[in-house]
């Protein structure tokens, strides 16, 4: 008979590591600039914003329960069958719902070394275990993964560009990766970043779904299209994986505003390729910048950068991150993610990218 006097979570919900968002705040500073959390700096599209403004009369309505607008309007942009998208309060919310859906106690889902915090948080929730696989040079190892994997292996979650890294494998190494898993395993791709890439060998996914029973593929509007307010994601899906994760969601899981701005944002074409623009213009300034200092930037095609601090002489990216907040620029400490001496810099305005390294160099001169 229980003791306790108090209700008590199930076992192992107490070993989980709750996510910690990026600092948004630099006290003392007189204006903060936060590039923590790989926020577009261009905003939202206009035309989402508009969008907002005419539906917010109506907030006394529930919204579409199934994203209808939201959904064929992805679909049209895309090229895909509506009937195999389904949205989401956040693309975490996804990663979540498929969890829960796929992994009882006892299953496995692998992911690499340096994934996506959330993939180990929704694994562990699910009551399944966490198999971690190493990275070759910051990037993902397919005949890693493949080695890993075992009768239990119901997931395998694949950030592809990877965040806090920033690195990508080809879509041929993605295809390898997927003909190895058994048929019963789950191959969830991870494209937050896809809008950034311009690579010749680079595919989000939607072809791999396409053309299999075993892939899901997983998008945000948090990123390039600057909504991360508002919490939209979406994936593509085999129609037997999205009749599954449609019985567990919750029935009204995106809100009409939601909806509304998605609709809108995701056909504002000239508002992505600018962000795009903008991105490879100061990504590349910043990595040649970066290096003039003496840093190693780990090769990224988002809109990130992984900056790798000298173990010793006060150089540290603790010291870096302690004396950037004093300038006001808000960087993301990664050790979580198996940094400890990295700091993640978000692609910000052209006010913020030419402030930040001309502080990095006042403190790596110092």
């Amino acid at each position: 008979m229980s003791t306790s006097v108090r209700p008590e979570p199930k076992p192992g919900v107490m070993d989980i590591a709750a996510y910690v968002p990026g600092r948004e705040s630099a006290p003392g500073a007189t204006k903060v600039w936060k590039l923590s959390s790989n926020e577009s700096p261009l905003g939202p599209s206009p035309a989402a914003v508009e969008a907002i403004s005419k539906a917010m009369g109506h907030l006394e309505l529930y919204p579409d329960g199934s994203a209808t607008k939201l959904r064929n309007a992805i679909a049209e942009t895309h090229g895909l069958n509506p009937a195999n998208i389904l949205c989401s309060n956040g693309s975490d919310e996804l990663l979540g719902l498929l969890a829960q859906t796929y992994i009882k106690p006892g299953d496995e889902a692998i992911f690499t070394e340096h994934g996506f915090l959330v993939y180990r948080i929704q694994t562990l929730a699910a009551g399944g275990t966490p198999v971690v696989v190493k990275e070759d040079k910051e990037r993902a190892d397919v005949d890693a993964i493949l080695a890993a994997v075992t009768e239990k292996t119901r997931i395998v979650f694949l950030a592809n560009p990877n965040n806090p890294t920033g690195t990508y494998i080809p879509v041929d190494e993605v295809r390898r990766l997927q003909a190895g898993l058994p048929k019963t395993a789950l191959l969830v791709l991870d494209a937050a970043y896809a809008e950034y890439v311009r690579r010749n060998d680079y595919e989000s996914g939607i072809e791999l779904v396409s053309s299999s029973e075993n892939v899901v593929m997983t998008r945000t509007f948090s990123k390039i299209h600057g909504m991360a307010a508002l919490r939209i994601g979406w994936m593509y899906a085999p129609a037997h994986v999205v009749d599954a994760v449609n019985r567990v969601r919750g029935p009204f899981n995106v809100n009409a505003l939601a909806i509304e701005a998605g609709a809108a944002a995701i056909r504002d074409k000239a508002h992505v390729e600018r962000a795009v623009a903008h991105n490879e213009t100061w990504s590349a300034w910043l990595v040649e910048e970066l290096g003039k200092l003496g840093l190693r930037v780990t090769p990224s095609v988002g809109n990130f950068l992984l900056i790798h601090f000298p173990e010793n002489g006060g150089k540290s990216a603790a010291d870096a991150d302690a004396f950037l907040g004093t300038r006001g620029y808000v960087l993301r400490r990664v050790v979580p993610y198996g940094f400890p001496n990295a700091l993640r810099l978000t692609v910000g305005p052209e006010e913020a990218n030419r402030g930040v390294v001309a502080a990095l160099k006042e403190f790596m001169e110092s």
